[in-house]
């Protein structure tokens, strides 16, 4: 089986919440493909209820556009401690912790969850906007730090 990267990072070292360089890939074509370790959550200590991290993933999907250019996507971890954010590059960790705490504060102000109805959205029933506010305010009040990749 392939390697992934995440399966080789000491969770037990890293400390949320953070912005990590997961991966950098150089395309046939030139282009930079980067993908960031977003943490809101301690891994193996915590984990964000599924309502709430969807409704992150909603928010921060379009938050994140706004202030990022070359966004590719935006996925929740399995794990529920984060996301992984895919990029256009190459970009820093400290561009994308900046356009990361923008986008957070963004949650805080919302009023509701873009593409939330049964239409837009593949369980539209499963959101927590105030769950998604807390958590937000959680990692802003921590302070976001850049983390350095820790390997087992």
């Amino acid at each position: 089986m392939a390697e992934v990267e995440s399966f080789k990072l000491d969770h037990t070292r890293v400390r949320a919440p953070y912005v990590r360089l997961a991966g950098r890939v150089l395309t046939p074509r030139g282009d930079v493909v980067e993908k960031y370790d977003l943490r809101l959550a301690q891994p193996n200590r915590e984990a964000l209820p599924t309502a709430s991290l969807h409704t992150l993933e909603h928010l921060l999907a379009s938050l994140l556009r706004d202030h990022l250019d070359g966004v590719i996507d935006l996925s929740p971890m399995g794990c529920r401690t984060g996301f992984y954010l895919t990029v256009l590059g190459p970009l820093s960790p400290e561009r994308v912790l900046e356009a990361w705490e923008k986008a957070l504060q963004g949650v805080l102000r919302a009023e509701e969850v873009p593409g939330a109805s049964e239409k837009e959205c593949g369980n539209y029933r499963d959101h927590d906007l105030e769950g998604a506010k807390a958590w937000a305010r959680k990692a802003l009040e921590e302070g976001l730090k850049v983390q350095e990749s820790v390997y087992l």
